[in-house]
């Protein structure tokens, strides 16, 4: 399976993190979902997002089965060099698990590939950690749906968002 994560916050300093699981990149449809509310984040601070997001997600796949054979996370998995969301997720499961980048803004100074989707001008920027870069950023380009933002990509959002 496949694993795709996502993490809304709250104004009042709680967030909602979602998953939904897929079998094949091609897949409209998720095979599993979950969802938990997360009683109290880090706040943010530029530059260490992942001390926010990465307990959040860490609590989620608690509720897992089985360990996915490869997770996205909304953002980048190096920061110009720095460790980002992605790189920590990684690191935390031992480098068993391979993980993939989906940016929507660009980074400077942060090595990615661009992905252009649909008719969209605008790329998406992919890194991965487990996997070569190309190969990752083929699976996001091979996602359902023909905007910008693949389907089950749009859905974890607003699972996460509860507006699913």
């Amino acid at each position: 399976m496949i694993a795709a994560f996502d993490v809304h916050y709250f104004p009042d300093g709680k967030a909602s993190a979602a998953a939904v699981l897929f079998r094949h990149y091609s897949d409209a449809t998720a095979c599993l979902t979950y969802t938990v509310p997360v009683d109290a984040v880090f706040r943010y601070v530029p530059g260490q997002f992942y001390r926010r997001e990465l307990p959040c997600i860490l609590r989620l796949l608690h509720e897992f089965q089985e360990v996915p054979a490869e997770m996205i996370v909304d953002g980048y998995l190096m920061l110009a060099g720095r460790p980002g969301l992605g790189r920590h997720l990684f690191e935390s499961l031992g480098g068993k698990v391979p993980v993939i980048g989906v940016a929507k803004s660009e980074y400077r100074g942060s090595t990615r590939v661009e992905v252009l989707r649909g008719r969209s001008k605008r790329p998406l920027y992919v890194t991965s950690a487990g996997m070569d870069p190309v190969d990752a950023a083929e699976r996001i380009r091979s996602m359902h749906g023909t905007a910008r933002i693949p389907t089950l990509l749009k859905y974890v959002d607003r699972l996460a968002r509860g507006a699913a």
